[in-house]
């Protein structure tokens, strides 16, 4: 029988965990289930891919390429916000500072995907670093440099929060689900798009213009979601997010053969 594929996460990062959690002086990286079930329920093996430091793990020892060299595909999970740094800003507010050391090690992952053609699915964050990754830049907040926009997080409901968006004509999501139809997503992020970055293609918008999905151009397979399609199980209401999965697993078992 063929093995399943292997999907790589990158990890969310907790650098300061709470005191209660047992684990002073010590940084945490993990998974949100919910993505890690998502991948799995097409009988892909998920595996996250642990954070190599200085001073840690020798970098002669396990490499990034060594990482990627064993999976099929990657994930980009969402989480903390991306560091105004790694696009060339100065954070307007201190709670926007982002995670530069989670920015840096999912970018060289990234890349390093690219080169040895894995497949790369970016979710909400994981959307905003591969637009980075790829010279393109956010706004820190969209309230605050979009006030026109429409309401892209709320706190209270979460991932209960959901507004519409379009699907851009032509593009690879419309040859998923059909083209000029607006369907609803949820909406858990205050960052977003602001200059697309180089070699990207737009595949959807929210009704403000806000960017929801991008492709990027080329040989590999590098899609991105503003959306958590992980979380749209049950809802029937929410755009079904199997064709999303089915359409990147697709592309990790035909780079294996």
């Amino acid at each position: 029988m063929t093995r399943p594929l292997r999907i790589g996460l990158s990890p969310r990062i907790l650098h300061q965990p709470p005191a209660e959690l047992g684990f002073r002086n010590k940084t945490l990286q993990y998974l949100e289930q919910s993505v890690a079930h998502w991948i799995m329920r097409r009988r892909a093996l998920a595996f996250m891919l642990p954070v190599i430091e200085t001073g840690g793990v020798e970098r002669s020892s396990v490499r990034i390429s060594d990482y990627v060299k064993e999976i099929d595909g990657l994930v980009l999970q969402g989480g903390a916000d991306v560091s105004p740094i790694s696009y060339g800003e100065t954070p307007v507010r201190p709670e926007w500072s982002g995670d530069r050391v989670r920015d840096l090690y999912e970018m060289e992952l990234f890349w390093e995907c690219v080169v040895q053609g894995k497949p790369v699915l970016g979710i909400c964050r994981g959307l905003q670093l591969i637009n980075v990754a790829l010279g393109g830049s956010l706004y820190q907040d969209i309230a605050t440099e979009h006030p026109n926009a429409i309401s892209h997080v709320d706190h209270a409901l979460y991932d209960q929060h959901r507004h519409s968006v379009l699907i851009e004509e032509n593009s690879r999501l419309a040859k998923l689900y059909g083209e000029g139809y607006q369907h609803f997503v949820n909406s858990i992020h205050h960052q977003a798009i602001k200059r697309l970055g180089r070699d990207s293609e737009v595949e959807a918008v929210s009704s403000d213009g806000i960017i929801e999905a991008i492709r990027m151009r080329g040989a590999c397979y590098v899609t991105g979601f503003q959306w958590h399609p992980e979380f749209h199980g049950g809802a029937s209401e929410l755009l079904d997010s199997g064709p999303i999965l089915d359409d990147f697993l697709a592309a990790a078992e035909k780079q294996r053969r």
